[in-house]
């Protein structure tokens, strides 16, 4: 699988993670029929591509990048559908998050470019 094909794949993971996680809240612990089965169809579809991803990507990497995109994704899903606030310290940190993402895929040599 070529590199661009396989962030491609994680990327996809990524949003379909942030989409059932978005279903999450709105299923109100499992108590709405309809955002459960959301949730629990992207979450395997999020699994199964992340998975396709770990024959190229090094799982921590891979992980790295899941979890940090995923972070300021959902985050920023939260402000603006959920109304949730963002104070001075969680926008640095997300700011942070994305420097690290960053970081690890510019700079790191666990990565293949």
């Amino acid at each position: 699988m070529a590199n661009a094909s396989v962030y491609a794949m994680l990327l996809i993971a990524i949003v379909l993670e942030v989409i059932g996680t978005t279903a999450l809240q709105m299923s109100q612990q499992f108590t709405r029929f309809g955002p459960t089965v959301v949730l629990v169809v992207c979450y395997t579809a999020a699994f199964y591509c992340l998975s396709v991803t770990l024959r190229v990507i090094p799982v921590g990497i891979a992980y790295a990048i899941w979890s940090g995109l995923g972070i300021v994704l959902i985050s920023a899903v939260g402000l603006v559908f959920f109304r949730q606030k963002l104070d001075l310290a969680a926008i640095i940190g997300l700011a942070l998050i994305i420097a690290g993402v960053l970081v690890v895929n510019l700079f790191s040599k666990s990565v293949s470019h």
